[in-house]
């Protein structure tokens, strides 16, 4: 009997050993370098030009496994703008004893993208108007806001992806 098991871990081991697929990030067919442009940003909130560009830049390297190059020697730009911020969109309130509260509000930021292949000298993927939001319990604006980024960048991630 324990002859068995060994034979079947061996025959296990045998056929991963054998196998000729990897996992190794879902990047992006012929781009292995990408130049994230610092996100214009419209709006009153200054920090939201180096969250986004962090964000998008986290999410590039470690989701899709791109490098990171300079504009004039990368293989995808993306390029965007932060065209509206409202951190302060009242969500749900809590009535009583002749006052209410807000109980919970959210963050929408609003976007503008665009990844360009420069090989190729084509757009993979653009989105006018991308809106995420992210819900807090006031005052904690910045987790609302963290929460929408990580909204956008899974949608930007899931854009690239979709034009394999």
């Amino acid at each position: 009997m324990r002859r068995s098991g060994a034979g079947a871990v061996s025959a296990i081991a045998l056929a991963l050993a054998g196998c000729l697929y990897g996992f190794a990030g879902g990047g992006l067919p012929n781009i292995k370098t990408v130049a994230i442009l610092p996100f214009d940003n419209q709006t009153t909130e200054p920090a939201l030009t180096k969250e986004v560009n962090d964000a998008v830049l986290e999410a590039f390297q470690g989701r899709l496994g791109l490098r990171p190059a300079g504009e004039t020697n990368a293989d995808a730009v993306v390029r965007g703008k932060v065209v509206r911020y409202d951190p302060d969109a009242p969500l749900s309130v809590l009535a009583g004893q002749g006052r209410s509260s807000v109980t919970t509000r959210q963050v929408q930021i609003t976007i503008d993208v665009e990844i360009l292949d420069q090989r190729e000298g084509k757009t993979l993927w653009q989105r006018q108007g991308l809106t995420e939001v992210g819900e807090y319990s006031p005052p904690q604006e910045a987790a609302g806001r963290k929460i929408a980024l990580q909204k956008i960048v899974n949608d930007l991630v899931d854009g690239a992806q979709s034009q394999w």
